[in-house]
């Protein structure tokens, strides 16, 4: 199933996309898509329904992240080993994550705002797993057991905020709409293997990023266990799991958004995004 929020900021309401793109409204099944929508026996009840069944939502209303309600929003940095070489920074030896905070969460297709005093925005294309049942302490190889679905997000980084401006990397990764989430939540047995799958990002229509979940230096099921060993992965909380090469910290020379730029960004099988660059 591809599942979606639709609707303003504040009232989205749930829905399904169906087989031909069309999207359909759950509202009647399922009060909203949070972390008890996704558990095993929800997710179970709304795939016997019939999406024709469902009444079908006209026009093309704005879409908001695919999930609400969420405990943390966990990220993974420098999981790439050609986007850690680029950077100047060593391979890891193991995860390095961090918190976004909760109020970056946006919408794929919503504007990002560019801080005050912002100089150096950044962009990240990324897979991100949405939690189905609680995770602590889990194993490498039960954790992906514990995955709801799968979707895009763009990390975006404001990197004098995060490594220049002192302290940890959250202060430079957690400005309102720094976390565009979708456009949709691909149930996980729409995803044979999730480190299979083609990812990239332009902006203003230039290729930026091109790469692959196959380069990862800590698989999705990795990162996701190791997490749990330090936190519990509640139901609706999100793991975005690092970024491949071509971020504008990366290019010789450096290169950053400004407002009026465009991003747009997609991994095979999981859809696109597109923001635009506003002033905050």
């Amino acid at each position: 199933m591809k599942l979606v929020r639709y609707g303003d900021k504040g009232a989205e309401k749930p829905g399904l996309i169906d087989a031909s793109g069309q999207l359909r409204d759950l509202s009647a099944h399922v009060k909203d898509l949070d972390g008890a929508a996704y558990a095993p026996e929800s997710l179970k009840k709304l795939a016997a329904i019939d999406p024709a069944s469902l009444p079908a939502v006209s026009g093309k209303p704005r879409l908001g992240a695919p999930v609400t309600g969420i405990s943390k929003f966990v990220a993974i940095g420098l999981n790439y080993s050609d986007h850690a070489k680029e950077t100047g920074n060593p391979i890891p030896a193991e995860p390095i994550f961090f918190l976004k905070a909760n109020t970056a969460l946006c919408g794929p297709y919503d504007q990002v705002e560019k801080p005050r005093g912002s100089t150096k925005l950044d962009w990240e294309v990324e897979i991100a797993a949405i939690i189905g049942t609680r995770a602590k302490y889990v194993s490498e190889a039960d954790a992906l057991n514990h995955v709801a679905g799968y979707t895009i997000c763009n990390d975006v980084s404001e990197r004098n905020f995060q490594i220049e401006r002192l302290g940890q990397w959250t202060k430079g990764k957690s400005h309102d709409t720094f976390g565009p989430v979708g456009p949709w939540l691909v149930t996980k047995d729409e995803i044979p293997d999730v480190q299979n799958l083609s990812m990239w990002l332009d902006v203003n229509g230039q290729r930026r990023q091109t790469g692959t979940t196959a380069t990862m230096i800590f698989s999705m099921a990795k990162c996701i266990s190791y997490v749990s060993q330090f936190m519990a992965l509640l139901p609706g909380d999100i793991v975005t799991t690092g970024t491949p090469p071509g971020v504008g910290m990366g290019m010789k020379p450096p290169a950053f958004l400004n407002v009026g730029d465009v991003v747009t960004l997609g991994i095979e099988r999981l859809g696109e995004q597109r923001q635009e660059i506003i002033e905050a």
